[in-house]
């Protein structure tokens, strides 16, 4: 039996997953496991990604802890059975597990009562509960300092952490995670509890746009990766992560890469469960490069394993000019987000609908409250899509020297984080503000930044966008109008009063009287009627 066992044991030493699985397993066909083999080959299961074969074992190695006394033993393997089954999803027999926990070690003075605190925290936060998630994730650091249980103190601090983050302790929260994240890089915990942190942690700074940090442990959960080829329980999470900060970074094509490893199968045939996040970074990217089709099947998998779609989606549809289906699909999701951070991410897409839409007013309400949750969180990414949403709205406003303020201070931010398609969106609407301004070379010089960063993205629908925008200089240069007065141009052609056309594009009164009079002025026309008659001769009223 000895004999049978050692190539396990030595597989598992050396971390080589899917090689102690089968080796052990065969032995345990032979002679069944005792306790030590039988939580190696449980362990080896979860790494491989045979999430059914690990509660099967998992449950065995319960039942024969109680056969043998070892009560506390027990009670951890019931633990982790009502863990992994609360963060599934699966409340109730997560409940039932986790009472026989507790049942098992009452009036036992052991480090698993820890644990058991650490389920007790998660609930709390999942019923929005955080002083208690605080006071339990703080009793359970206690006791794994007493027992000097490396394992438990990570958790705990971990989830101390991320309730101050929810708790909008941002810095202090995210203090709490890098030293968690000390005993994670410094290969002091076990492998699974390793493999949990790194992606709670990672999650974590991504929800709070602290992307330095996010990008820091990402490279060091990769390496982690890398040194366990067989693993598949976090590879397809790390891929995940990788992804998205190497599209923030421009690396377009190398995300893609990445996002589609992460649904490979494994090489044992094990897919990684659910790849929703990879999936969805597909199609952002497929939808940033104008590959529609690509992009609408990715949305779709992204769903189908449960993920929502939006507002990528919801982008999509406006790039295909489906702009009802783009409103009411980013309508819905921000009118039922409560969170914060998660409408942080949702108000820029609702602000860009609501400005291709003509919806001013609505993307003004919601330029402000992205204003009002930057200055709450007080991060540098927050705040540049603020600056940006602020100065977009100031724009199609018709206040473009308002404009120029809030989105010099985005570009900067965005080009000090390295963020190339941010920056280069927000050149277009400063080269479009400079136009306004009468500031011609000085917009043609910001168009053509951007257009150049979006050709090496291979961002089609940005690069047709600046093409159409200097296709709009050319007839702008015949006739000196804005586009915010060719706006007004129309409507005027169409009859309508100063106070109508006010009321249509959520303007004040005194700035239409302003528009009307430097339309008349540029066009060297008396009147309405004169305008309007210029506009038809002069074909402007296609160009609207």
């Amino acid at each position: 039996m000895l004999e049978q066992l050692k190539p396990g044991r030595e597989s598992y030493r050396l971390r080589a997953w899917g090689d102690a699985y089968q080796a052990l397993s065969v032995a345990d066909q032979t002679t069944p496991l005792g306790i030590d083999d039988l939580e190696m080959l449980t362990t080896s299961a979860y790494l491989i990604g045979r999430d059914r074969d690990f509660n099967t074992y998992l449950d065995r190695a319960y039942h024969a802890d109680v056969q043998a006394g070892a009560r506390a033993r027990a009670a951890r393997c019931a633990f982790w059975l009502g863990l992994t089954l609360l963060l599934r999803g699966d409340a109730g027999q997560a409940s039932g597990w986790l009472a026989r926990a507790r049942r098992l070690i009452e009036g036992c003075d052991c480090v698993e009562h820890g644990y058991l605190l650490l389920a007790a925290a998660e609930q709390h936060l999942a019923q929005r509960n955080r002083d208690a998630a605080h006071t339990a994730a703080a009793s359970a650091v206690e006791i794994g300092e007493r027992f000097r249980e490396p394992d438990l103190i990570a958790c705990a601090r971990h989830l101390q952490g991320r309730v101050l983050i929810q708790q909008e302790q941002v810095q202090a929260g995210l203090a709490l995670l890098d030293e968690a994240m000390l005993a994670v890089i410094g290969g002091e915990l076990s492998p699974i509890v390793t493999g949990l942190v790194y992606c709670s942690v990672i999650k974590a700074c991504q929800e709070v746009f602290a992307l330095s940090r996010a990008q820091e442990w990402t490279s060091a959960l990769n390496r982690w990766c890398e040194q366990q080829p067989e693993m598949v329980a976090f590879t397809g999470a790390c891929l995940a992560h990788r992804a998205e900060i190497m599209q923030f970074h421009g690396a377009w094509s190398n995300a893609l890469a990445e996002a589609c490893r992460a649904c490979e199968p494994s090489s044992r045939g094990v897919i990684p469960e659910p790849p929703a996040a990879a999936f969805y970074r597909q199609a952002e990217i497929y939808r940033l490069r104008g590959e529609i089709a690509a992009a609408e099947e990715a949305y779709r998998n992204a769903s189908r394993l449960g993920s929502e779609p939006q507002p990528g989606l919801a982008l999509l549809r406006l790039i295909q000019g489906r702009t009802d289906a783009a409103c009411a699909a980013i309508r819905r999701v921000v009118t039922t987000a409560t969170d914060p951070r998660h409408r942080a991410r949702l108000l820029p897409a609702h602000i860009e609908i609501m400005l291709a839409t003509g919806e001013i007013q609505e993307a003004r309400s919601a330029s402000r409250e992205l204003e009002e949750i930057a200055e709450q969180f007080c991060g540098d990414v927050v705040r540049a899509m603020a600056a940006q949403a602020r100065g977009a709205v100031d724009l199609a406003e018709g206040n473009a020297q308002a404009a120029l303020g809030p989105l010099r201070r985005a570009f900067e931010v965005w080009r000090q984080l390295e963020a190339p398609y941010e920056a280069a969106r927000v050149r277009v609407l400063i080269g479009v503000a400079c136009r306004s301004l009468g500031d011609d070379d000085a917009g043609a010089l910001e168009l053509g930044a951007a257009r150049g960063v979006f050709e090496r993205l291979g961002a089609a629908p940005a690069l047709a966008h600046v093409d159409a925008l200097g296709k709009s200089t050319a007839s702008t240069q015949r006739h000196g109008l804005t586009g915010r007065e060719l706006q007004v141009l129309r409507l005027i052609a169409a009859g309508k009063t100063n106070k109508a056309i006010a009321t249509e594009l959520f303007l004040s009164e005194r700035t239409i009287d302003r528009h009307v009079s430097s339309i008349f002025s540029k066009l060297n026309v008396p009147s309405r009627a004169a305008a309007t008659a210029y506009a038809y001769d002069h074909k402007l009223l296609s160009h609207l």
